[in-house]
């Protein structure tokens, strides 16, 4: 079967981004942070992108939740690129990266948690991937952009959530489940772009 530069075959790739993106309406609730004021059932703009706050009814206060789509599935993928590709060291220094980059522009919404502009993890993984490896750019990209996305706009704002009054905060949700779902689509095209056909076997026969 064809395999993509990722070192996976190309149809699980596919399948891999289509549960991401139906896992995305999944939350696994973690903890629950009680708060003064919860806002709910209202639309939520942040650089171009709706966001609408669910209806959280008979539960006060934030519940901390896990994204399948955008946290549990980018991770495990993640985890098996670095693993099979033995990209730890470099996948590391480039999720660092991305991550800084993120936290810096992770900008809390009220009633919605923590939000990134949409483009910037794929475009900052894209460019990082592509400057450590060029041959591993393609998991690289995706091993950047969603782990570091994670770190730098989920985990390193947990201490910031229960003043945001949402009622659901979503690790890998909301507002960084978009960056990392692009994330993983230029993560594709980057293998189309660097994995070319196989080439033919050049080894000359001895005349017998």
């Amino acid at each position: 079967m064809p395999t993509s530069a990722w070192g996976v075959n190309r149809r699980y790739v596919f399948a891999v981004l289509l549960l991401s993106l139906l896992g995305s309406y999944v939350n696994i609730p973690v903890v629950h942070l009680p708060s003064h004021e919860v806002l709910t059932g209202r639309e939520v703009v942040y650089f171009g992108m709706r966001y609408i706050i669910p209806v959280v009814e008979g539960l006060p206060g934030t519940v901390v939740a896990v994204n399948v789509g955008g946290a549990v599935v980018p991770v495990a993928l993640s985890i098996y690129l670095m693993v099979k590709n033995h990209l730890y060291g470099v996948a590391l220094l480039g999720v660092a990266v991305v991550a800084g980059v993120v936290h810096v522009l992770a900008h809390p919404v009220p009633g919605l948690g923590i939000a990134v502009p949409v483009f910037v993890p794929p475009l900052v993984a894209t460019v990082v991937a592509l400057l450590l490896s060029r041959r591993y750019a393609a998991p690289l990209a995706y091993i950047c952009g969603s782990m570091g996305t994670l770190v730098g706009a989920d985990l390193l704002n947990l201490g910031r959530l229960q003043g945001l009054g949402a009622p659901v905060a979503s690790i890998g949700g909301a507002g960084t489940f978009d960056g990392i779902f692009i994330t993983g689509i230029l993560a594709v095209i980057l293998a189309s772009l660097f994995s070319g056909p196989a080439r033919p076997d050049r080894r000359v026969r001895r005349a017998e």
